[in-house]
């Protein structure tokens, strides 16, 4: 697939016309579109503003004023688990375990400085990750992200990549329901800054590469902002899904992940 994204819409034509056989839909049979990383997974941070203040009080003495820029950080590519795998879950790595349903996109054209208003065209497609986060993990390593996002086999990707001309990014409707409760609605509409902004931000001074995985944030309504705060446990499905982009179905599945190997 990275070879793929990075031959673009020139790579799909080749492959609808070089006489392959067709196979029926198994949807047993997918895995994570993106397998392969020559970096870590890039994210964006509190880009839903709604997301931004339901956190407010909640950081554990690490709060922080409303960024004027995107917030940006990476999560180490063995997170990365298929469509309708089960979610490692270890209580003695965390004990508050969160669920975000997110918008991913996958860059089909390498770029450094890329102006906002050409943006969208390194963009190859779209799918859904679910950046399961480990609060605790978070405010104990200074505030910073990448250790509580980075705990192997904990993200789903997919279903599916949906080719950047068949959506519009900043039309798209996330939700996360765990066990047959929605918790997330939103509609990417909501995104503080737009996928363009955020890939013209990132790319300033540094290259994007055809293959990069960047996630655009989550909207409100995370288990550590409720009252009571809900976090997940062994044994909790959590669905994230969206109607132009697909379902990712998963179950919170005990795991060790604490012990050495």
């Amino acid at each position: 697939m990275v070879d793929i994204a990075s031959r673009g819409r020139a790579a799909l034509t080749d492959l609808s016309s070089s006489g392959g056989v067709e196979v029926p839909f198994d949807r047993s049979a997918l895995r994570a579109p993106v397998q392969r990383f020559r970096r870590d997974i890039l994210c964006a941070g509190w880009n839903y503003w709604d997301h931004f203040e339901e956190g407010k009080g909640r950081r554990e003495g690490q709060d922080v004023e409303r960024p004027e820029h995107p917030t940006f950080f990476t999560k180490g590519p063995d997170t990365v688990i298929d469509p309708d795998a089960p979610i490692s879950f270890d209580a003695e790595i965390s004990s508050k375990w969160d669920y975000e349903v997110e918008l991913a996109l996958i860059i089909g054209k390498d770029g450094r400085n890329i102006p906002v208003e050409s943006a969208l065209d390194h963009v190859f497609g779209y799918c859904l990750a679910n950046d399961i986060s480990q609060r605790d993990l978070q405010r104990a390593h200074g505030g910073q992200w990448l250790k509580g996002k980075s705990i192997d086999a904990t993200m789903p990707l997919g279903p599916y990549i949906v080719t950047a001309d068949e959506v519009d990014p900043q039309d798209l409707t996330l939700e996360c329901v765990v066990n047959g409760e929605v918790l997330q609605s939103a509609s990417t509409k909501l995104m503080a800054f737009t996928v363009a902004q955020l890939l013209s931000e990132l790319s300033f001074g540094m290259t994007l590469r055809a293959g990069d995985v960047l996630l655009t944030g989550t909207p409100a309504g995370v288990g550590n902002a409720r009252t009571p705060q809900l976090f997940l446990k062994a044994g909790d499905e959590v669905i994230c899904r969206s109607p132009q982009l697909g379902e990712l179905r998963n179950v919170m599945q005990a795991a060790d992940l604490h012990s050495p190997r």
